[in-house]
């Protein structure tokens, strides 16, 4: 069975002056501003379409990493990943250009390598990972805590 998450989204008035908000469907976080602003300067209180697909990607790319690592029979303790979307103006428009993930974890009887490798790989089981492919260059810092 399918599962369908949604969201909902308005805005007013034209891009540069207007403003919106965006909230989810099943009311798990509150309503949240979003603006123009919001996506090229400074948050200021407000959220983007850039921040939401990093906190995706950030929590789909945890649950992967900890799926493999328990396949590799090294389940961690903790992952913690810090995912970083660039917004930058590649020719006359505006684009999504790198996803910087910032992972590290605490996993016992693991290496650093192994680590490493676990980190390199989650990619390939995480869906947001799968619909960024090829259009945003994905790049993935792995530490493990204590190594």
């Amino acid at each position: 069975m399918a599962a369908m998450r949604s969201a909902e989204a308005t805005w007013q008035r034209d891009l540069l002056h207007g403003e919106g908000r965006v909230k989810p469907s099943g009311g798990s976080w509150p309503e949240v501003g979003i603006s123009w602003s919001a996506r090229t300067e400074q948050l200021g209180g407000r959220t983007s379409p850039e921040e939401l697909l990093a906190a995706a990607h950030g929590s789909c790319f945890s649950m992967a990493l900890s799926n493999t690592l328990a396949k590799m029979q090294l389940p961690p303790t903790e992952i913690a990943v810090k995912a970083v979307a660039t917004f930058d103006k590649v020719g006359d428009g505006w684009k999504v250009t790198t996803m910087d993930l910032h992972v590290e974890g605490s996993v016992p009887g693991a290496t650093a390598a192994q680590f490493e490798e676990a980190a390199k790989g989650a990619g390939s089981g995480c869906p947001i990972s799968k619909a960024l492919a090829g259009n945003v260059d994905i790049r993935v810092h792995a530490k493990l805590r204590g190594a």
